[in-house]
């Protein structure tokens, strides 16, 4: 079975980066440009999985985060961050919204590719 991973990124140049080496992969992929559209996403397609990055417009990815994890529905949905924000209490924090993952950019194919395969 395929498995379907919605891409929650701002940044187009990174959005497609992660669409391309996803999808090479095998993995369908969503994309969402803020947490917003991505709770909306979510409710709809209901992914395997969400990378968010945190910095956006509308509703940052901490907030998209504590938002799906906080709702029955969506809490079983595992999400990785993925940002530039390498500080330790930024990766504290979002492991107490309960991401399942932090990956900071600038990241490697190889290193985003083995936080996706361990959520399996």
């Amino acid at each position: 079975m395929t498995r379907t991973i919605l891409i929650v990124e701002d940044n187009a140049a990174d959005r497609q980066r992660l669409e391309k080496l996803l999808g090479e992969a095998g993995y369908m992929v969503a994309t969402a440009t803020n947490g917003t559209q991505a709770l909306a996403s979510v409710k709809r397609s209901r992914p395997d999985a969400i990378l968010m990055d945190v910095n956006m417009p509308e509703m940052d990815g901490f907030a998209a985060t504590r938002a799906l994890q906080g709702d029955a529905e969506t809490k079983g949905i595992p999400v990785i961050l993925v940002t530039a924000k390498n500080q330790k209490a930024d990766k504290a924090w979002g492991q107490m919204l309960g991401a399942k993952g932090y990956v900071t950019k600038p990241f490697s194919d190889e290193q985003l590719l083995s936080q996706v395969l361990s959520l399996q």
